[in-house]
């Protein structure tokens, strides 16, 4: 009868929320619910070791999309003590760090507010690999940017943005190195990203779009080409 037990409780607590009465909204995540400590800076220091693994995160708690990050920043740190903690016969220990940094845009039609997260991390494999993961804000209209929504509806931009991020990636590494055309075609290629007044700013994780070999890339590009396109 557990079945029917059950449902009678999602009854009540239904009942409880359309009559207004008894609803408690989830507490907001906290540095401390993570073992960390907040700076003077507002950043969020989270840190442990043992002889088998090192980690130290940060992560700004004063970010818009707090649950967003938070939630981040726990998969982040969850999966590699998951991984860290197992028994093995390594030979080195593990280590994982992930920082943080921010940028900002007030140009029209929007004011924004981006947050970066860098992550090396070696596990033993072959070698230790970097990626990235962006949070970009509205000011505005108070919600997530993302590269879905960045462009209007009905443009092209990403003809425009692959040859500048192809230029850079060539000027960075010293040598042309060629990026596939579905490769620098592809929205999903540039989801990490950061805004500043005159510059997008793409980051793109090791292997990501080139091979492992070449590293992880932070490539800005100028916002005039494409502004016009931005909603």
């Amino acid at each position: 009868m557990r079945i029917a037990t059950l449902a009678l409780a999602v009854s009540a607590a239904a009942a409880i929320g359309w009559s207004g009465m008894g609803v408690v909204s989830a507490a907001p995540p906290k540095c401390t619910d993570l073992g960390g400590i907040v700076d003077a800076n507002q950043i969020c220091q989270i840190s442990a070791s043992d002889p088998g693994y090192s980690m130290n995160i940060s992560y700004p708690v004063d970010y818009p999309e707090a649950q967003a990050v938070f939630d981040y920043v726990k998969q982040t740190r969850d999966g590699f003590l998951n991984v860290a903690k197992m028994p093995d016969g390594r030979l080195m220990p593990y280590e994982l760090e992930t920082t943080e940094a921010e940028f900002n845009s007030a140009v029209p039609p929007r004011g924004t507010q981006s947050v970066v997260f860098k992550t090396y991390q070696g596990v033993g494999g072959a070698h230790p690999l970097t990626f990235y993961k962006t949070f970009n804000w509205d000011q505005g209209l108070r919600k997530p940017i993302t590269i879905d929504n960045l462009f209007r509806e009905g443009t092209a931009p990403f003809p425009i943005i692959f040859p500048l991020v192809q230029a850079e990636v060539d000027k960075q590494l010293g040598q042309p190195v060629a990026i596939a055309t579905e490769i620098g075609l592809d929205p999903t290629s540039y989801q990490n990203f950061a805004i500043t007044n005159d510059q997008l700013i793409f980051f793109f994780s090791q292997g990501a779009v080139l091979p492992e070999a070449a590293g992880a890339l932070q490539v800005a590009i100028p916002r005039g080409p494409v502004d016009a396109m931005i909603t």
